[in-house]
């Protein structure tokens, strides 16, 4: 249990120790600075505990964010300072540096006034202090400084700060106007039964896949069920993380729940639609997969442009984003027309509602190209004119872009041939395998071009990718890979081909948002021997490519069912174990906050 321990005599009237104990922290009175340690020392070491001034004049809220927030190891307000089990050493020392000071001034140990804002200030490293906005948190020196603040209290709405403050700040535009302003309350409501984010997250999974069974049931009536579904899910979808920002119930397993639920409800849905229309005598597979190999290849230039920090320059194409944001209506279009998970899931909700499922893949895939070569040609003009990095951060940027190449044991081999190509050599391959399988289809053709594509992909990371196009070898990867598998399977022309091609796509693909989400929390790169276990892209590519030269349509639709659920026990059994014990172990809570997916 949390322990606050309130330093100082009490103050008469004051709501402090009520305030704490609403908040789950048992709360204990220090009167002077010598029992403040001592009282710390006490406390168990996995145990938060905070530094809480008596005189402390403020909003709940304005408390909660600044003493139960576990993204941070050390955090501070005006008149508290609190630290989880990572940051009390540091707390620990400040104490004691602290201690010894006011010793000597005081001549007894015993100076106790403001003494969580100086063992703040006393800190040798970084503590998080919340924006509290028009919360107010104050330390009033007097009588009348304090009826002051007590009124500045009473002056605002807390309620309503904390409902403005569940929102994410920066997300799309149908989430903003068309969501947020009731789903918020919905995540109020939540927090007031004990609902964990973890569970709304839950049941707007659960909330997706019955969408797709609608779906799948190929009428009019399940499709317009399946659309007033999908965007319930959504709701929910957004409710969960309002729930986690309204609360501060941050952790690393929800984090990884709702980013991994995400793409789960996405694709269920797109192999839905695509099981409906086979119910009508439509095949749209093909569709369905190209969907998921645009949306997942979008997604990757995203990740692989963040992580290589591209977009740290200057230049015309940033100059003219800024002109464009000083512009209001501009920033909601260019936000619009990226299709972010609001307006994509909107605008497939719709189309189910009232049209077919060949029309919703048509247009989904026309929307999602114009947004993909919008994004990639400003990304690639910031890119061209930013200058050359060096130093840790370009080694940090160059490490998880060669994990997120996924570069399997074959890539490996071929470093002996000590080319060093670069994104020029990602793209050569992706060219040569792609092209074969367009031209030539299953054929011998196709497993020379994909030996071609093993020694080019070898040869793109043969050399740190610190280029300032460097960040496209991911994607090109992605592209290659993913679209390889479409062709051969479409090829076969045998029923079933797309559908196993859909599941080994989305079983790999798993694997790569995988590998995203460990490296945004700092977790690291999987392990290489899943990465080996699994053969890597340039080995999955060639072995398609084999599978589908060697064998006959039927026997490679069954290759490539056999070779999707191998690949997903695989990857999912070792990320559920990763995920679950990094969440035991108390791995360091995080939330994204980011642009939205």
């Amino acid at each position: 249990m949390p322990t606050a321990i309130v330093t100082g005599p009490p103050v008469p009237g004051s709501s402090l120790e009520r305030d704490l104990r609403s908040l789950g922290f048992d709360v204990r009175t220090a009167a002077g600075a010598a029992e403040a340690e001592t009282l710390l020392a006490g406390v168990p070491g996995e145990d938060r505990v905070a530094l809480v001034d008596t005189r402390f004049v403020g909003h709940v809220h304005a408390l909660r964010l600044g003493l139960t927030d576990p993204r941070f190891p050390l955090s501070a307000i005006p008149g508290a300072v609190t630290a989880q089990r990572s940051g009390r050493q540091a707390l620990t020392r400040a104490m004691a540096r602290e201690n010894s000071a006011s010793g000597q001034r005081a001549g007894n140990g015993t100076l106790v006034e403001g003494l969580p804002d100086r063992v703040t200030a006393a800190l040798d490293t970084d503590v998080h202090r919340p924006e509290l906005g028009s919360l107010v948190a104050a330390v009033p020196a007097d009588p009348q400084a304090r009826n002051e603040a007590r009124q500045a209290v009473a002056a605002v709405d807390e309620e309503a700060v904390r409902l403005r403050s569940a929102v994410k700040a920066r997300d799309g535009f149908f989430t903003t106007f068309c969501v947020s302003p009731y789903s918020r309350h919905l995540a109020r409501w939540c927090a007031r039964r004990g609902l964990t984010p973890n569970q709304v997250t839950t049941a707007s999974l659960l909330t997706a896949l019955v969408a797709a069974g609608c779906a799948a049931t190929g009428t009019r009536a399940g499709y317009v069920a399946a659309g007033v579904l999908l965007l319930a899910s959504f709701v929910l979808d957004c409710a969960d993380g309002q729930l986690a920002r309204y609360s501060l119930q941050y952790s690393t397993l929800g984090a990884w729940l709702d980013a991994t639920f995400d793409r789960a409800k996405e694709y269920a849905f797109y192999a839905g639609l695509a099981l409906g229309a086979a119910r009508d005598g439509d095949d749209v597979w093909a569709l369905a997969l190209g969907a998921i190999i645009l949306q997942s290849c979008r997604h990757v230039i995203d990740f692989s442009f963040a992580e290589g920090r591209a977009g740290s320059a200057g230049g015309p194409a940033a100059a003219l984003s800024g002109r464009l944001d000083r512009v209001g209506w501009t920033v909601w279009v260019r936000r619009m027309i990226v299709l972010p998970i609001g307006e994509r899931w909107a605008l497939i909700a719709v189309l189910t509602a009232v049209t077919t499922p060949r029309v919703t893949f048509w247009v989904l895939l026309a929307g999602c190209a114009f947004a993909a070569a919008y994004t990639t040609a400003g990304r690639v003009l910031r890119s061209v004119r930013r200058p050359a990095t060096d130093g840790d951060g370009a080694a940090r940027a160059a490490r998880a872009l060669a994990d997120l190449a996924d570069g399997g044991p074959l890539s490996a081999l071929a470093h002996r041939f000590r080319a060093r190509g670069g994104v020029a050599a990602a793209a050569l391959g992706a060219v040569l395998v792609t092209g074969s399988a367009l031209v030539w289809g299953a054929g011998w053709q196709t497993v020379l071009a994909a030996l071609a594509y093993v020694i080019c992909s070898a040869a793109a990371v043969g050399r740190p990718l610190t280029g300032r196009l460097d960040w496209l070898v991911p994607p090109l990867f992605r592209a290659a890979e993913y679209g390889t598998v479409l062709v051969l399977a479409a090829d076969a022309e045998v029923n079933g081909a797309l559908p196993a091609a859909y599941g080994l796509v989305s079983a790999v693909a798993y694997h790569h948002y995988d590998t995203v989400y460990r490296i945004r929390g700092d977790a690291g790169a999987p392990p290489r021997a899943l990465v080996r276990a699994i053969g890597g892209h340039e080995g999955r590519t060639l072995a398609v490519a084999v599978l589908a030269a060697v064998l006959t349509a039927s026997g490679f639709t069954v290759a490539l069912t056999a070779l999707a659920v191998a690949v997903a026990l695989v990857v999912l059994a070792e990320s559920i174990r990763f995920w679950v014990a990094a969440h035991q172990g108390g791995a360091p809570a995080v939330h994204d906050e980011g642009e939205p997916a």
